[in-house]
């Protein structure tokens, strides 16, 4: 009857303790957050995005795939994060292995000699002052998690590491997108180089044309110097656009953790924009943007963090217990010299200069900024979504509009070189105008679908893709 009594006990302490832990701490469970509409006027209900397709279905390009293959496997920013993750790992094995006793070893041998003039032994004592002592022990120690500390302290660590690998593909997924952009970057400087390097060809014509006509006496000397001043604005823009292509190869390089030089790469004009583009609905960037998921994951590592720091004000229950062989002689060192102690303690704090306190409102602190930092994560998350689906629209729109523009003002440049030849009421100023509009007009075009390309690259990174 008295062992079922105690057992009742034990159990009724168990359960005191269990509740009395539920308490203090408190389990986690994701905030309240605005996760829907965030696209501006996008009402589609259709769960399908191209977040979770490969990058490799969405960049086709068989050299730019090399170059992304290449800056995932040794661009150093990833590498770190790699690291990041093997740092978080390690501080959460330690705070799995706080749960457990520590236990320790010590070997020891301890040579004393007391002073004879210090003891004032009387006159004719003779002992032997000085001793030695072998000692051999282990001793452990563990604290008992009544109030959920360690628990909840290894559940920060543990989001904390999710944290890191989340960061880790956020920064893929951006290195993806840096290179994507940035190879485009560098087919649109090709295809401009391209553009003026033609028009200069055909403005050193024109100025030969200028001349004879001169010659004729069908221009005066002012529509000479005219056109050699038109052709000398097209070859003034030469180096500052192989001064950008070299800057760009050169930012390229360094994404893909190589040296300065130049990048293999197609043309522009091979370029074919995706163009399914699915964006699924606003809550799913909490599954598929990993900076959402790290903020979060920070959130909940400040959430576990704020429990610990509840705990502080509570008592802490410590075991200890050492044993071993201790003797005088090395010769008895393995027969009556066994020692053993066992200590059970309750540590209650009672005044501690405001630490605890302190320490509960920084984490409460704390918890609050990473609270406010995953909203505004995903609000900015769902701006980005909606301006790079924008601006694919407006490129798209431009570009229809811009070939329009550039066929009419092909012709008007060819009207105007026509009729300098055979009338003089035609002024070489409606030349001059027409080249310049039809130059801007073909640089704008390759801008045009610049955008476009690149609207594309930042709609599947704001979607959260590249990392799958």
């Amino acid at each position: 009857m008295k062992l079922n009594n105690n057992r009742y006990s034990i159990f009724f302490i168990g359960f005191a303790i269990l509740t009395l832990s539920a308490c203090v701490t408190t389990k986690y469970n994701r905030p309240e957050v605005r996760s829907d509409n965030l696209y501006r006027n996008s009402k589609t209900t259709d769960s399908a995005t191209i977040a979770t397709l490969p990058w490799r279905d969405i960049f086709g390009d068989a050299a730019l795939q090399t170059l992304i293959e290449q800056g995932i496997k040794e661009n150093l920013d990833l590498k770190q994060a790699i690291e990041r993750i093997k740092i978080a790992e390690a501080t959460l094995y330690q705070n799995r292995m706080a749960m457990l006793p520590s236990l320790q070893g010590d070997v020891s041998v301890t040579d004393a000699k007391q002073s004879k003039a210090a003891l004032n032994f009387p006159a004719g004592v003779n002992i032997n002052l000085e001793t030695q002592t072998y000692r051999a022990q282990l001793s452990t120690s563990w604290e008992a998690d009544i109030w959920g500390k360690l628990s909840s302290a290894k559940r920060s660590a543990y989001a904390s590491l999710l944290q890191t690998d989340a960061a880790k593909r956020a920064v893929q997924t951006q290195l993806i997108a840096n290179i994507a952009n940035a190879y485009y970057n560098l087919l649109a400087l090709d295809k401009q180089l391209a553009i003026t390097e033609q028009t200069i060809k055909s403005r050193t014509k024109g100025v030969e044309t200028i001349k004879a006509l001169k010659e004729g006496a069908v221009v005066n000397g002012a529509a000479v110097v005219q056109s050699e001043a038109n052709l000398y604005a097209a070859e003034v823009t030469l180096p500052d656009l192989k001064r950008s292509i070299r800057e760009t190869e050169n930012a390229l390089s360094i994404l893909i953790a190589g040296s300065p030089g130049s990048i293999t790469r197609t043309s522009l004009d091979s370029q074919t924009p995706y163009n399914d583009l699915k964006t699924g609905v606003s809550a799913q960037l909490l599954q598929n943007r990993p900076d959402v998921q790290a903020a979060e994951f920070s959130f909940r590592a400040a959430f576990e963090n704020t429990n610990v720091a509840k705990t502080y004000f509570y008592p802490a229950l410590t075991l200890t217990a050492s044993g071993g062989l201790s003797t005088l002689q090395l010769k008895d060192f393995f027969s009556n010299a066994v020692f053993y102690n066992l200590v059970g303690g309750i540590t209650q704090p009672i005044f501690a200069r405001g630490q605890n306190r302190a320490r509960l409102t920084t984490a409460k602190a704390q918890q609050q900024i990473a609270f406010y930092a995953f909203q505004q994560t995903l609000l900015t998350s769902g701006q980005e979504v909606s301006n790079a689906l924008f601006a694919y629209q407006t490129a798209a729109q431009k570009e229809e509009t811009r070939a329009k523009q550039i066929a009419s003002l092909t012709k008007a440049v060819d009207f105007t070189q026509e009729l300098l030849r055979y009338t003089s009421t035609t002024n070489y100023t409606d030349v001059l105008t027409s080249e310049q509009s039809l130059l801007t007009a073909q640089l704008n075009g390759v801008n045009d679908k610049l955008q476009k390309l690149q609207a594309v690259v930042n709609l599947y990174r704001a979607l959260g893709g590249g990392w799958r």
